[in-house]
Formats: structure tokens, C-alpha cells, sequence
């Protein structure tokens, strides 16, 4: 499944950028996420709690900064996560893109997520609608934190 979204920031890029890779502090801005702790050079490990339609994930996994070039603005991102509970598994690669736009930032995330096993059985529209509400949880947060 492929999915793109859009947030704007009130703050320059500067400062989206910088809240955005020190990853731990950005991940404290996806709702359910239970810990992230650095594991090497750009190599993160964390837990993320989700309530998908009527059941409850709990997913642990890795995340790696596969790329990143602070003057254009870009930066790759891979997750890898399972449930050993439920059954299931989820692969994600997230491209970022920064674009400033007067005393605005657009952050724009192009993700390409697979989802293997049991997850996969809640169908595209389900996981779709949660994508969308966890980037746009994310996305208010990272603004409030940029705020400050």
C-alpha cells in the first residue's frame, strides 16, 4: 500500500528538520509509541502499541535512517515491525520531504508499507483510515514541539 501525506508547520525548515531527526523526540509524537531507543549510527529500536479495527497490536521492531541530506531537505526512513501476538508483521519505507514556504514548512511523507500476515486480514481501507489518522496526530504534534 502506498500512501503520501501532507502537513504544514508553522516554523522554518530549519527547525522541522532538526525536531525530525533527532528521532526519539519525533517519535514521541506517534500516538502509541512505547519506547525508542537508539541502537547504533541512525539504527533505532521501539515498540508501538495500535488499535486497528477491533483489535489491539502491539509491534516491535527497528528503524533505520537510511538516507538523509539536511540542504535539500530529504531523508529515507525503512521500518520493520511484528507482533509475535497476533501474528503478523508490517515493513514500511517513509520518504521525507521539507519544502519552506514563506514563515511555513511542508512536510511531505510518501510511505510504502506491506503488511504480512494476520494484520493484513483488517484490509486496505482499515489500515488506510488508521495511516492516515496517526500521520495526522503526528504531524499536530510535531508542530506544537517545533512551537516551543
Amino acid at each position: 500500500m502506498k500512501f503520501t501525506h501532507t502537513a504544514t508547520v508553522a516554523a522554518s525548515r530549519d527547525r522541522v528538520w532538526a525536531k525530525l531527526m533527532d528521532i526519539p523526540a519525533a517519535a514521541r509524537c506517534v500516538p502509541g509509541v512505547a519506547s525508542v531507543r537508539a541502537a547504533g549510527s541512525d539504527k533505532y529500536l521501539g515498540t508501538l502499541a495500535v488499535q486497528v479495527g477491533p483489535v489491539r497490536l502491539v509491534l516491535d521492531g527497528d528503524l533505520v535512517v537510511t538516507a538523509r541530506d539536511e540542504k535539500a531537505g530529504t531523508a529515507s526512513v525503512k521500518a520493520d515491525a511484528k507482533d509475535s501476538r497476533v501474528g503478523g508483521a508490517i515493513r514500511a519505507t517513509m520518504a521525507l520531504h521539507l519544502s519552506e514556504k514563506e514563515d511555513e514548512t511542508e512536510l511531505r511523507i510518501a510511505t510504502d508499507l506491506a503488511v504480512m500476515g494476520r494484520i493484513g486480514e483488517f484490509g486496505q481501507a482499515v489500515i488506510k483510515r488508521k495511516a492516515d489518522q496517526l500521520m495526522q496526530d503526528f504531524a499536530d504534534c510535531l508542530a506544537r514541539q517545533v512551537m516551543r
